[in-house]
């Protein structure tokens, strides 16, 4: 069985060692083009790239699908199958009819729900007790395709976007190549998505890390693990931005007014006022420094303690 995978970031390798492992002829990768970064402006090449030159992988990185050139490409691989998990385009109607089988997704969310481009971080955000991953035949429209498996795992209260997505990527992995054999075989029967049930995600800024303190203290936590490791969340501290790393709950005070700076656990931990409850912060990164501990923290500001952090609003 002749695959082309496409993936680009860290978490979609672990499906294509999984799918070398198991003995599929992956003939191709494809990968978004290499970037530039930093001071020094050095070329990046993506995670999936690495590890498919690591294993001999013919590589190809086109700027878009669409071209003529491209296209035939890709044909020349004849591909029984192409295996998708967040490459980071959109794959016109001309690329889904290459592969003799289908193009098969993996899309990490129990679709319907949470279409689009940001699923775990919505997961997280919306409170959600599961979520998971779903394995799809592809369609032009997004996230749309008939469902082929689907696996449900827990989010954990301390998971964040990167522990969270790890956990879908690994589960992934061992879904794939066995889909795929049973797929092939006829075992599997494609089910259609309820568009009725449709919920969507969408692409993050930068913006949306600043921190609203007159929120409840449970959503702001939930921010918190949602944004990491981008875009953060972040709240201004004597002019400067200070970013929050970890946080939990702590049950509300009486007289505490949104946003002001308490010190709990015998100083170790900085709370501070929401609009329901207390978030505790246990880590910073103050601007322009190191990531460190809360209780470090306060041990260098003076007169902390009744200092009101601006909400989003008043910034």
């Amino acid at each position: 069985m002749k695959i082309v995978f496409m993936g680009t970031p860290w978490f979609s390798v672990p499906v294509l060692e999984r799918l070398l492992s198991d003995g599929y002829d992956v003939v191709s990768v494809y990968t978004q083009p290499d970037k530039e970064a930093g001071r020094g402006r050095s070329v990046i090449s993506s995670a999936v790239k690495k590890t498919a030159l690591e294993y001999g992988i013919p590589v190809e990185q086109p700027d878009q699908l669409k071209s003529v050139n491209v296209l035939d490409t890709l044909r020349r691989y004849h591909p029984d199958y192409i295996v998708v998990f967040s490459y980071g385009q959109i794959l016109p109607q001309a690329v889904l009819d290459i592969p003799a089988g289908g193009c098969i997704n993996v899309h990490p969310s129990l679709l319907p729900k949470y279409r689009g481009a940001a699923p775990v971080v919505s997961a997280i955000l919306g409170g959600d007790v599961f979520t998971g991953v779903t394995i799809m035949k592809m369609a032009v429209k997004l996230d749309a395709g008939d469902i082929l498996a689907q696996s449900q795992v827990p989010v954990a209260d301390y998971d964040t976007a990167v522990i969270l997505t790890e956990k879908l990527s690994l589960i992934a992995a061992r879904m794939v190549p066995d889909i795929l054999y049973q797929f092939r075989k006829g075992a599997v029967t494609p089910r259609p998505q309820d568009d009725l049930l449709a919920t969507y995600s969408t692409r993050l800024s930068k913006k949306d890390g600043e921190i609203d303190w007159s929120l409840a203290a449970v959503d702001i936590q939930r921010r918190v693990r949602a944004f990491d490791p981008w875009p953060g969340c972040f709240t201004t501290f004597r002019g400067k931005q200070l970013k929050i790393i970890a946080a939990r709950l702590y049950p509300a005070l009486p007289d505490i007014r949104v946003g002001q700076v308490i010190r709990l656990d015998d100083r170790r931990v900085m709370g501070v006022g929401t609009g329901q409850g207390i978030l505790g912060v246990t880590e910073v990164q103050p601007e322009g420094k190191r990531r460190m501990a809360a209780g470090d923290f306060m041990l260098g500001q003076k007169n902390l303690s009744g200092e009101i952090l601006p909400s989003q609003a008043e910034v």
